[in-house]
């Protein structure tokens, strides 16, 4: 079974899109790593995950959250335009529809 990135990924191989990586490591020095990214067009997308029936995912805790703040400021310094995306944006088609306005 596939998560939502590599279903996004999959998606934009699948209409044609070339030039995008999975698990970019786009810090120097911090070991932070992007879903997916075009280095081209310097646009990085992350699938936000989230917890099931309440339980709560690493996003969903104060530390998690505070920690992707650090990361998302990071990449926007680098000159990184960030799409932020779930997996229902995947599946629905929408976060494949963001990505391809946001490179045109």
């Amino acid at each position: 079974m596939k998560d939502g990135a590599d279903e996004l990924y999959f998606q934009i191989k699948t209409v044609g899109l070339t030039g995008w990586n999975r698990e970019y490591r786009f810090h120097p020095t911090r070991k932070w790593r992007v879903d997916l990214v075009h280095c081209g067009f310097r646009v990085a997308v992350e699938v936000e995950g989230f917890g099931v029936r309440g339980t709560g995912g690493r996003h969903q805790r104060i530390s998690g959250f505070s920690n992707d703040c650090e990361k998302y400021a990071e990449l926007a310094i680098a000159g990184w335009r960030l799409i932020r995306v779930t997996t229902k944006h995947v599946k629905s088609g929408v976060a494949l529809q963001w990505i391809e306005r946001a490179i045109k």
